[in-house]
């Protein structure tokens, strides 16, 4: 079960981001100041022989209105930019650019038999896209989009929920976090309009899961890339999201959540040129808890508050400024089961404290000359108080990013160009006690980093593609530099199919908490192999994806000399190694969307507390997600299921020789959900129920050992359950004044 720290699942914003199926009419809404009515413009690209173009860039020129065709070359977007005359541009990697003229405010556009002719390399849709699942409303490949995780059953409106039934991720259910590919959480990285995100979790105790911390909602698509991203992105050992923010506001709106952990109201505010939203969240699992029996010992029962401003406005004919902030307080208080003789009846006391602070502020403009300029500033203030742990105290975390980046996609027809730099300071305080009643100690990071990357894609034939990137860093922490060079191909196979392959280097440096002790740790690294094929025709795709990773120069530490600085060295490594596969079908019945994803893993590394190289305890040998999703449009009602099995993960037993040499039993977990469309009070309603674990599988995550054996010479042990067998959810969510509608089974074009 995932404890939800923070409000489950943001629908309300849902209903201002999609069409209808088969709802009733929305009353009229009492007039309000709302931008004018939009403009639709729609139609079909094709070459010189009229076969349809997919992956075209089709936008408006000194806005950013416009989408990309689909696999028949047909485009359809709408814009809220004032009547007139505007140009409607039209670009693709080995095709010469199209420009015409519309004028927008006389109603639809249609645009039926749009040409382009191909240039002197054409390439066709072969796009280099090795190690990343696309889902972007902006690109054809789209596996996941925002409403894809809501109502993804059992992910209960999380990211981190929803992408652990992608191939590639090991669920491991007292974290909650994404682990990709044999690497820990910390070796996967956010980031939001370009920024990274130091903190993308809540807080969390030990075998109590975090959520993330952001709506799915904020965002209008992300990428998940599970290996060979681009140099663009760095201080990921194994796999980035990649999550580009919503800009204007659709309308004005507000908006009411009743639900079973607490509530959340919203007001949006949206004028012809600027939009603004302010939310303001309430989460008390306390009467929930009450209902249904829990394994853990709770004194406090997890209370969180939070709220959030986000402000976009256009600056002139082009310019976008986008601000988001968020605030978020966190508490809880519970007893842990423990195999220690001291805690065994009453369990292990451990306390939360959290309280994060979030700004996001980002500019982006096109330039001349075909240049485009993407700057941004993120402010981030995290501080932890974990109690009565008697070592840490306090984790005061402090960090500020400022990232610049220039890109070209017209300096010509069969190349484009993208680069930047990029500036990190972060300020690391930890507080506290070597014993019990013992002074307070302070351990602390000063790091600034500095990154600069450049990188293009080239058409080198009419079938193939490649990618050449390079991304450097310098740690004045570490006081060492690095180069990684990374490189991709994509060759078209036919008519729906493409092969590529992916190869780079990725460093990271250590975590912080080893950085307090270890100051004299240098970059971790991690090498890239990908060789994927993808097939996609008719609402249909078919992934499957070969990788090798390589780990070196990974920190390690002897744990019986935690606090010596001589005991941290980079000594460790390993490798991962297997086979991903993604099966979806949009296509085959009506109404109905689902997928199947499977993952083969063959993975050992030798890192932090690890005496030798082993089977770490969070990778699964064999990972296999069925999703799917049905929309029964006479009852206007969505109804979901996931199923989730994961071979048994390692653990160190040490009753038995050996380094984590036994097995735990397989995960498996069944989640339902059902979403009911309807008008409660004259406003657009949403009904939302859903249960995890529905067939009451007793899923274990691990065992805790006694740090001293018993008389009979055996160490005692625990088993590390989750806080309940399921997790039961019901929420109400209420749209005030909206007229766009919904559609919960949205379908491609």
């Amino acid at each position: 079960m995932k404890t939800p720290l923070l409000p489950l699942l943001p629908l309300l914003v849902l209903l201002s981001t999609a069409r209808p199926a088969a709802a009733q009419p929305a009353p009229a809404a009492a007039p309000r100041q709302s931008a004018a009515a939009p403009t639709r413009l729609a139609g079909t690209v094709r070459d010189a022989a009229g076969q349809p173009l997919p992956g075209v860039n089709v936008f408006l020129k000194t806005t950013f209105d416009g989408a990309s065709t689909d696999s028949l070359g047909r485009f359809d977007f709408r814009t809220d930019h004032a009547a007139g005359p505007l140009v409607l541009a039209l670009r693709l990697i080995g095709f010469e650019p199209l420009e015409l003229p519309v004028v927008l405010g006389r109603g639809a556009v249609a645009l039926p038999n749009l040409r382009l002719k191909a240039s002197r390399a054409q390439l066709g849709d072969v796009v280099v896209t090795a190690g990343a699942f696309e889902a972007s409303d902006d690109k054809r490949a789209a596996l996941l989009k925002p409403l894809d995780i809501v109502t993804t059953a059992g992910a209960l409106g999380d990211i981190a929920g929803a992408l652990n039934a992608l191939p590639g991720t090991t669920r491991v259910g007292e974290e909650g976090k994404l682990f990709v590919r044999g690497g820990a959480a910390s070796e996967t990285k956010y980031y939001i309009d370009g920024l990274p995100v130091q903190t993308p979790y809540g807080g969390a105790v030990p075998n109590v899961p975090a959520r993330g911390r952001f709506s799915p909602f904020l965002f209008k698509g992300l990428v998940f890339s599970t290996g060979g991203y681009s140099a663009e992105y760095g201080q990921a050992l194994s796999a980035v999201v990649v999550q580009h923010s919503t800009d204007l506001a659709p309308e004005t709106q507000s908006s009411v959540s009743l639900m079973s952990v607490g509530g959340s109201l919203g007001r949006t505010r949206r004028w012809a040129r600027t939009s603004v939203a302010v939310s303001a969240d309430y989460t008390n699992l306390a009467p929930y808890y009450r209902l249904v029996p829990q394994s853990l010992g709770w004194d406090r029962a997890p209370l969180a508050l939070g709220g959030s401003l986000k402000v976009a406005h256009q600056v002139g004919e082009a310019g976008m400024l986008k601000l988001y902030a968020t605030y978020g307080r966190q508490r809880l208080a519970l007893r842990q089961p423990d195999a220690n003789p001291e805690f065994a009846t009453a369990g292990h006391p451990v306390a939360l404290a959290n309280d994060n602070a979030y700004l996001n502020a980002t500019y982006r403009a096109p330039l001349r000359a075909g240049w485009s300029l993407n700057t941004g500033l993120v402010l981030t203030q995290d501080d932890n108080r974990v109690r009565p742990d008697v070592q840490a105290v306090r984790d005061l975390d402090r960090s500020a990013v400022a990232r610049l980046v220039l890109t070209n996609d017209s300096a010509g027809t069969w190349f484009n160009l993208k680069m930047g730099l990029e500036g990190y300071a972060q300020r690391a305080r930890q507080q506290y006690r070597a014993a019990p009643g013992a002074p307070l100690r302070t351990l602390a990071v000063d790091e600034q980093r500095a990154a600069g990357f450049a990188e293009s894609e080239l058409v080198l034939t009419h079938r193939l593609a490649g990618r050449a990137g390079l991304r450097t860093e310098y740690s004045a922490a570490l006081h060492q530099g690095t180069a990684a060079p990374r490189l991709g191909l994509a060759y078209k196979t036919g008519a729906h199919g493409q092969l590529s392959a992916a190869w780079g280097y990725f460093y990271q440096t250590p975590t912080t908490d080893l950085l307090r002790v270890g100051p004299a740790l240098q970059f971790e690294r991690a090498e890239h192999a990908l060789l994927i094929y993808q097939h996609e025709a008719h609402a249909r795709i078919l992934r499957a994806e070969l990788y090798q990773k390589t780990y070196a120069r990974l920190a390690t530490f002897d744990p019986a000399h935690a606090f010596d600085p001589a005991a941290y060295q980079n000594a460790g490594g390993g490798y991962a190694r297997g086979l991903d596969v993604l099966f979806r079908d949009r296509g085959t019945f009506r109404m109905a969307d689902y997928w199947v994803s499977y993952g083969f893993l063959d993975t050992r590394r030798q890192y932090r507390a690890d005496p030798v190289a082993n089977i770490p305890t969070f990778a699964a040998r064999h990972s296999l997600n069925v999703v799917g999703k049905y929309y029964v449009q006479r009852l206007h009602t969505q109804l979901g299921f996931t199923y989730s099995y994961g071979s048994g993960r390692r653990y160190q037993d040490p009753n038995r020789p050996g380094y984590n040499q036994s097995t735990l039993p397989a995960y498996q977990d069944l989640s339902l959900n059902a979403a009911y469309l309807t008008h409660w009070f004259g406003q657009f309603t949403i009904v939302y129920v859903s249960a995890s674990n529905v067939l009451n599988r007793q899923n274990v995550y691990g065992y805790t050992f006694a740090g001293t054996p018993d008389a009979s010479g055996q160490f005692r042990g625990t088993a590390v359950l989750p806080p309940a067998p399921r997790m039961l959810f019901v929420g109400v969510f209420i749209s005030i004044n909206k007229t766009t509608k919904v559609d919960l089974n949205e379908r491609p074009e």
